[in-house]
């Protein structure tokens, strides 16, 4: 693997195409705990662009793209500020965000993806802002984009404060910003700024004195992979989930994993890029999801290689997006933070006496009562205690899954093709983050970016019964 050093070819700030005429929007309820974690940092790795179109043309194409839609998207151009009575607001003043264009000829396409290895750091000399609390959006852009060529493909890598998006928003402004690029007629969403909705309230969060920091040791040792698993893989899993019910057989709904449910409660294309195709009803309550038995399969495979005492409560944690699940629904495009964390909690002598079952079924069952009265019991308890999000694995027995396979990754196309692969940078990862993406090939597959200590690593690599359902995947590069 070749030592990274990315060489800047330039740095400036781009500007909003048109004055914004958004006004100032408070954190909300779910967007302040966000304050003392890292911006987020996710980008697309591509092939070469045609030869008539030199690198030079890329930076300048995406520079204007970026300007047009950070005029749909005002608020990732603006800037934080506190007014007197500590509420923290985003000021859309088109302050602009940074763009930077980047050369990293001597890798390649090959090298980033590393298939069977773990994820090279050079990865995250693809981002900027590596490491800055969303706190610091007071003085600092409030996102950034670098574009870095590489010897066979480009890498596009996005930067964005966790306090101003969730994942739904920052997909859908990355999936704004490509079909701009490639030369989009129209905008297929508007980004909702309305704030009229429960998340927003009067509580102030105390800032600690020199703001926030992140609450895990990001110097940590660690390994990342990224496992993928087929839809075939996916099916299994789900089979040994959901084959007996109150010992009854039941046949495993392949919709599903076709056509998965995206986050406005809409049948998606089942390509894995989350496009809305039509309504259906999908009783949700009726079996453990797709995911959810993968997710079991991981919570029993890292508990096991974490060699903890049975006693030891482990949890398993799910970021869930609460659009959908208040009554009346928020828009499916309201941007920024509409979240929050499904704690999962076991022994490790259950989770890895019981069977797969039994875990998955913990999983579903959380998952299935986050409804209405739970989010808004989850927001009244905050209102109460307002504190900053606690992200880490402080007891050595947690996991904390991230992101989404329902996020459209793949539908990323600046005009020459969808993405090869998706990558993140060194934002928030710590012993026991998983974040999932989309297979590229669609279908239902998923991908696993696992963050774990070194010997845990090395003990899932080793379990059989994790990795029978992991697979090769074809980038088609």
């Amino acid at each position: 693997m070749p030592s990274c050093s990315v060489t800047e070819i330039s740095k400036c700030i781009v500007y909003p195409e048109k004055r914004s005429t958004v006004a100032d929007l408070r954190l909300s309820v779910s967007d302040l705990p966000m304050l003392s974690c890292h911006y987020i940092q996710k980008g697309v790795l591509l092939s070469r662009p045609p030869p008539s179109f030199s690198f030079d043309d890329l930076v300048s194409s995406l520079r204007r793209s970026l300007s047009s839609t950070l005029s749909l998207f005002p608020a990732l151009a603006g800037r934080f500020s506190t007014s007197p009575s500590g509420h923290i607001y985003i000021t859309c003043n088109d302050s602009g965000v940074e763009f930077v264009a980047a050369s990293a000829k001597h890798i390649t396409v090959s090298d980033v993806l590393s298939p069977g290895k773990d994820v090279p750091l050079l990865v995250r000399e693809f981002f900027v802002f590596e490491r800055l609390v969303s706190y610091n959006g007071h003085h600092k852009p409030l996102s950034a984009v670098q574009v870095t060529e590489l010897d066979d493909g480009v890498f596009i890598g996005c930067t964005v404060n966790h306090s101003v998006t969730d994942g739904t928003s920052f997909w859908h402004f990355f999936n704004t910003f490509a079909d701009a690029t490639s030369g989009a007629c129209k905008i297929k969403h508007l980004p909702d700024f309305s704030r009229n909705t429960v998340f927003d309230s009067p509580a102030v969060l105390p800032v600690p004195p020199g703001g926030p920091r992140v609450t895990f040791d990001a110097d940590q040792p660690l390994r990342e992979r990224v496992f993928h698993f087929s839809r075939e893989a996916i099916l299994k899993l789900k089979q040994r989930t959901n084959n007996k019910v109150n010992g009854i057989e039941t046949v495993v709904n392949t919709e599903e994993i076709l056509g998965k449910v995206s986050n406005d409660g809409m049948i998606t294309n089942g390509n894995g890029n989350g496009k809305i195709t039509k309504k259906k009803s999908y009783d949700r309550t009726a079996e453990i999801s797709s995911f959810q038995s993968l997710s079991a399969q991981l919570w029993r495979s890292v508990t096991r290689a974490r060699n903890l005492d049975p006693s030891k409560t482990t949890t398993f944690r799910m970021a869930v997006n609460c659009r959908h699940r208040l009554e009346p629904k928020m828009d499916p495009y309201y941007f920024g933070n509409a979240i929050q964390s499904i704690p999962t909690m076991a022994s490790a002598g259950d989770v890895l006496a019981k069977d797969l079952r039994w875990s998955a079924g913990q999983l579903h069952r959380n998952v299935v009562a986050h409804d209405d009265a739970t989010v808004r019991s989850g927001i009244a308890d905050w209102e109460s205690n307002p504190r900053l999000f606690p992200l880490g694995n402080a007891d050595g027995a947690s996991i904390t899954m991230g992101s989404s396979p329902r996020f459209p990754m793949y539908d990323n196309d600046f005009g020459w093709g969808k993405p090869l692969a998706v990558r993140s940078g060194g934002a928030n990862k710590f012993d026991g983050k998983i974040s999932a993406f989309p297979g590229r090939e669609g279908n239902g597959s998923v991908d696993l970016e696992v963050v774990l200590a070194p010997e845990t690593m090395a003990g899932i690599e080793n379990d059989p019964e994790f990795m029978q359902y992991v697979s090769e995947v074809s980038y088609g590069c």
